[in-house]
């Protein structure tokens, strides 16, 4: 059985009926969307998708700094107080 990312679950068919009761009820939190007893797609709040976009970027970005610790001689050393 495939594993279930989500406390609440509720059938895609369900969803097409009432998708505000299913938002309300939910109250927030993910809810995965079923088909078949097996996830289709997860349904998010907007903060919450905010907040994957923000990790997503600061974790690219950390993957451009480690690229770029390599390369000694583009450091420029500064105080604090020329920033």
């Amino acid at each position: 059985m495939e594993r279930v990312f989500a406390e609440f679950t509720t059938s895609l068919t369900n969803l097409k009926r009432n998708p505000s009761r299913v938002i309300e009820e939910a109250g927030g939190a993910p809810v995965a969307i079923l088909s078949h007893n097996k996830p289709k797609a997860y349904l998010i709040s907007p903060e919450t998708y905010r907040e994957l976009l923000e990790a997503q970027e600061d974790l690219e970005l950390a993957r451009v700094v480690e690229q770029r610790a390599g390369d000694d001689d583009k450091f420029v050393p500064v105080t604090l107080d020329e920033l």
